[in-house]
Parts: C-alpha cells; structure tokens; sequence
C-alpha cells in the first residue's frame, strides 16, 4: 500500500511546532503532552529539512532498473539539485540545475502520485526512437555493445549503451517486446521522457508518457546499502555511485 510519508511527516511536525509555540506561552510541564511533543518539533523539523532539501533514501522495488538497480538497493536521492521545492507542494522555488540526459532520476509519474526511477533519455524537444530495441534519438543511433561481466536474465542480453555525453548498461531481450519494437515520439517542451534501463521490463514514458517538469523529485546518486530480504543480511559490496 502506497502512503504519502513526506504529508505525514510535514503534518505530524505542524502538529508538533504548535505545542512547542504553546509551550512557549503557558510552560507546559515537561511531562505532559503538550510538552513531550513540544521536545519533537526540533528533531521532526530536522529530519524534514534534510530529506525535503537536502538528501532522501530510497529502496529500489522493481526490476525496471536492472542491470543498474536491483530489488533491494537502497540508494539516496539528491533533493536540490534540480532545484529546491517545497515539501508536499513541490513548487519549486529556486532553480539550480536542469535534468540531463543519462540521469537517473526520481519523480512523479504523470497518472500516479507516487515515486518512480527511470534513466532520462529525452530531453524537451528531442525525437525518440526505438526500433527492434535499438534506441535513436534525434535520428543518432546509440551504440549498444554487449557486456559480459554482468550476468541477463533468460533470452536477454546485457548492453552498455552510450547516451553521447554519458554510458550506462541496460538490459534488453534478444527479441524484442512490443515495448521496444517499433516506437516513435518527441518530447514537448517542459518535459522529460523517462525509460528503465530493463528496456522491456519496464512501464515508462512509452506506456504513460513525457514527465513534466513539475513533477521531479531529484537524481539518484549512489547506492549504499543491498538488503532484499528480513531473512538474509544486508550488504555494501554493491555501494557505490550509480552510472
């Protein structure tokens, strides 16, 4: 079940900023209610100011990432750098960079309210292209050149695909899947067109369409933990910073 915890969490500290203003006032004791959450406020409005602002960790869910991302990566998510918003509203308020191509990137899908990653591919006005799992953009081919040191999945295989001004592996099957077979489309102006690096286990931008600007939440910047499973221990051997 999908819950909004940065509401939550921005609610619970207005809840908590205003004991701590009536304390203030009356000198609630310590002990009581209004003084107990009153000692929160400081904390909560800590912990919300670093992952609205600052940094915010994540779990990978899916294999729509794979071979980049795998279920139960944790990684963190640079907050500011495509510009600082607000928390819950997502206005942004001051503009510091603009997303590129190649970027990893966590948003708000435009028929859902909830977190995706996916790799940016296109930038506003670029032409996309996808035939028979070969990607072009602004009609340059991508060169795709397989990649043996990671293991694919059955009937697929392991790529490093080169974006131009940055490479990164991706995985697509040796058939390709009605997703990647013949696709054709270019982004509108504000927008971002998003793709799993699973290029055919993926719902992305060719299934929902262009990310609108307003909808960013930062860029993924590196993995620091693997953990998929309570029965299993968790592990660092995969942290590092995502390509």
């Amino acid at each position: 079940m999908d819950f909004n915890f940065e509401l939550i969490l921005t609610v619970i500290f207005l809840l908590c900023g205003l004991c701590w203003l009536m304390n203030k006032s009356i000198r609630a004791d310590e002990d009581s209610l209004i003084g107990f959450f009153a000692s929160l406020a400081p904390v909560l409005g800590f912990v919300l100011v670093l992952r609205s602002f600052v940094a915010e960790p994540f779990q990978i869910p899916s294999k729509s990432m794979e071979p980049t991302l795998k279920v139960g990566d944790y990684i963190l998510v640079n907050k500011w750098i495509y510009g600082v918003r607000l928390p819950v509203l997502h206005t942004k308020i001051i503009d510091v960079s603009e997303p590129q191509r190649g970027d990893v990137m966590v948003f708000y899908p435009p028929h859902q309210d909830r977190y995706f990653i996916k790799r940016v591919i296109g930038l506003p006005g670029d032409k996309i292209n996808l035939i028979k799992g070969q990607l072009f953009i602004n009609g340059e081919k991508m060169v795709q050149q397989p990649y043996l040191d990671e293991p694919a999945a059955p009937r697929s295989v392991v790529m490093m695909e080169d974006l131009g001004d940055s490479e990164h592996l991706m995985q697509r099957r040796n058939l390709p899947t009605r997703l990647s077979l013949n696709f054709s489309t270019t982004v509108p102006a504000g927008h971002y067109f998003m793709m799993g690096d699973n290029r055919d286990n993926s719902s992305d931008s060719r299934v929902w369409g262009p990310v609108p600007e307003s909808r960013i939440v930062g860029k993924a910047f590196a993995r620091w933990m693997f953990w998929d499973s309570f029965t299993s221990l968790p592990s660092f051997e995969r942290a590092g910073k995502i390509q």
